[in-house]
């Protein structure tokens, strides 16, 4: 895809779901990647993967995001090992599946809020010197949560309201520097971050409670992803639901609640 050939690129999160696909859809383009998520063995098996697919060996970087010193790491590494940086996919992310009147363990909020809106603007911070040289782009998958508000995802939902309106600030500070913010917010997609979310209790789930058929595959998310980011379009909601919501919210806002009702009910 014209434009992204040569791309420095950070992807967090790369371990699993939307990350693994993305860099697995960029690879094959020509992207210089740099993967980085906390599980160094899955990280590992995708960069023997992308090995077969592209000329350029992808940097491997355990990290978390959640930490502002481990985010200027990852930026650090990445201009050490090729000199320069054009795009930074802020991907990594957590949930959460319960109705917040039954939620005990209150410390899931501030998790939420740290890995989904401090994590990126962290690496965000770390990165723009660099993409300020570059006049490059900063990529952030928030979700359709992060549009309107969905029920059993209040944290989730509140942490990406915050992100939608942090880059949307940001967007602006920045036109003057020629960096490109673009927002993805994905409907429901199959990945891990579903079996990972926590109950009222803080405890991983351990399988997802979306009928993942009914759903669009991470792989699928990643195709939609790679226009939207070689583009530098502003925004791009990947399901019909999601942009016709965007709008209904304003002028039928109950309708959309009860569509959100409906949608966790049925688990697509």
């Amino acid at each position: 895809m014209q434009g992204l050939t040569d791309k420095v690129v950070i992807i967090t999160g790369a371990s699993e779901g939307i990350g693994r696909a993305l860099a697995k859809a960029m690879a094959p383009l020509g992207c210089k990647l740099i993967l980085t998520a906390r599980n160094q063995a899955r990280l590992d098996s995708l960069a023997q993967e992308l090995a077969q697919m592209s000329h350029h060996t992808p940097l491997v970087i355990s990290a978390d995001i959640s930490s502002p010193d481990s985010c200027q790491h990852i930026v650090d590494s990445a201009i050490s090992h090729f000199g320069y940086l054009d795009i930074v996919v802020n991907n990594a992310g957590m949930t959460m599946w319960s109705r917040f009147d039954e939620l005990e363990d209150l410390t899931i909020l501030a998790k939420l809020m740290t890995v989904n809106y401090l994590g990126p603007a962290y690496l965000t911070h770390s990165a723009l010197p660099h993409l300020k040289a570059s006049q490059g782009q900063v990529v952030v998958v928030s979700s359709v949560a992060g549009l309107t508000g969905v029920p059993t995802r209040s944290g989730y939902s509140a942490s990406k309201h915050a992100v939608m309106g942090f880059f949307d600030s940001l967007r602006i500070e920045l036109a003057d520097d020629n960096v490109a913010v673009t927002v993805i917010c994905p409907d429901f997609v199959v990945s891990e971050i579903h079996r990972r979310a926590l109950d009222g209790q803080g405890t991983p789930l351990g399988r997802s409670p979306m009928q993942e058929s009914k759903i669009i595959s991470a792989e699928q998310c990643a195709q939609m992803m790679l226009p939207a980011i070689a583009q530098r379009q502003r925004m791009m909601i990947t399901s019909i639901r999601g942009r016709l919501g965007r709008w209904l919210r304003l002028l039928a806002p109950k309708l959309i609640d009860n569509i959100a009702k409906k949608a966790i009910a049925a688990g697509h």
